[in-house]
């Protein structure tokens, strides 16, 4: 850590320059003796992508930045904010600190909070960061958080870690082929805490975290603007023997999808006929990954329109449904189609044999986005095609 980064000058420097060519600063001489030009092109770079992401470290005065990859990494603000409310008691120990977001954010809910971090630059970091940020009860150990809670005597409320993938093992992964290897260290971890917060990404399936885990009381699969973000398990020594799932969607207002495992095996009701003013719901990442497809539909009172499309159909408009809500002004065959012109509309299909740009080249479809071409099939298999218009994004 290059403590001549934080000077005020060079501070007004990466401030001037943060929509400025980054090559170019760090291909020229540095106006500054004790800072390279690599090192101010990486502090803007990072600054720059934590504008959206982390706003609060953004908007502040005297943060330090490391590699920009350790901010693409991180949690962003929204999903720290919303890990920070499953921690319990008083006492966490982040085992992955990273950055220290997460940390952060455990820190305004709970009284004591240890933030460990092997890389002792970027753990320095986080601790000079968290001192600007007035987060005073956060306690900073370079160290390998499993190693470290072998050597302590002390037992935690909440244990939280954030396994990273093994860079050889690419982008298919276990629990297992992640560092620190928490399969491994389960009995460790339930014998250090009360609660268990482990934070994989989205590409984990859920049957099979299930399989390499034990004591899972809760799943919790969190989205943004309908990406899948992160996934939370909660495991705990005294767990009952059925997982409660959580699909939820973090945008203007939280929304949330609960739901016990042993729910998702129910029927669906099909419709063979979608008329024009009735409303097309589509679920959001988070509802899709939890696998409660036909769930949604009986909780929200809604028909679905083919077995292997996850689209379903109202009379009725219910805000409250956690993903995209269309209206619904016509509906049109595959012949239909032929006929028209002057089509417009953002092609979307589901569960239809053709794909987006081939509809758009075939039918000269002009873009608009504000109207919505929905292509795809109904309970009796027929093709259609949905003109609508969104009422809800998320």
């Amino acid at each position: 850590m290059n403590k001549h980064i934080l000077d005020e000058a060079v501070q007004d420097y990466i401030n001037a320059n943060l929509t400025a060519d980054v090559n170019q600063i760090a291909l020229a001489k540095s106006p500054f003796e004790n800072i390279s030009s690599a090192e101010l092109a990486g502090q803007i770079t990072a600054k720059k992508k934590s504008e959206k992401k982390l706003p609060t470290w953004f908007k502040s005065k005297g943060i330090y930045y490391p590699m920009a990859l350790s901010i693409e990494q991180t949690s962003s603000e929204i999903t720290a904010k919303y890990k920070s409310k499953l921690a319990i008691g008083d006492q966490l120990i982040d085992l992955t600190g990273g950055f220290g977001v997460d940390s952060y954010y455990f820190s305004k809910s709970l009284k004591e909070v240890t933030h460990c971090e092997i890389n002792a630059d970027l753990s320095e970091i986080a601790e000079h960061n968290a001192k600007a940020l007035n987060a005073n009860n956060i306690k900073f150990k370079a160290l390998d958080g499993i190693e470290l809670l072998k050597l302590m005597d002390s037992v935690f409320h909440t244990i939280y870690v954030d396994p990273a993938r093994r860079a050889e093992k690419g982008k298919v992964f276990m629990l297992k082929d992640c560092t620190p290897d928490v399969v491994s260290n389960l009995d460790l971890l339930l014998s250090k805490a009360k609660r268990i917060i482990i934070k994989t990404a989205p590409l984990l399936d859920l049957t099979a975290g299930l399989n390499e885990l034990k004591s899972v009381s809760e799943i919790h699969i969190v989205s943004v603007k309908n990406e899948c973000k992160e996934i939370l398990w909660i495991l705990e020594q005294d767990a009952e023997s059925e997982t409660k799932i959580f699909a939820v969607t973090l945008n203007d207002s939280e929304k949330c999808f609960t739901f016990l495992k042993s729910e998702t095996e129910v029927s669906a009701e099909f419709t063979d006929e979608i008329n024009e003013a009735q409303y097309l719901y589509e679920p959001d990442a988070a509802l899709l990954k939890s696998g409660a497809f036909n769930l949604i539909g009986q909780r929200y009172k809604l028909k679905k329109l083919h077995s292997q499309t996850q689209l379903f159909t109202s009379s009725s408009l219910n805000k409250e449904f956690p993903g995209r809500i269309f209206k619904i002004n016509k509906v049109y065959s595959t012949g239909d189609l032929k006929k028209l012109k002057n089509l417009t509309g953002n092609v979307i299909v589901r569960n239809y044999p053709a794909k987006p740009e081939e509809l758009v080249k075939k039918y000269k479809i002009k873009p608009d986005q504000e109207k919505f071409l929905i292509f795809s099939k109904i309970g009796n298999n027929e093709n259609i095609i949905i003109n609508a218009e969104i009422v809800q994004y998320y």
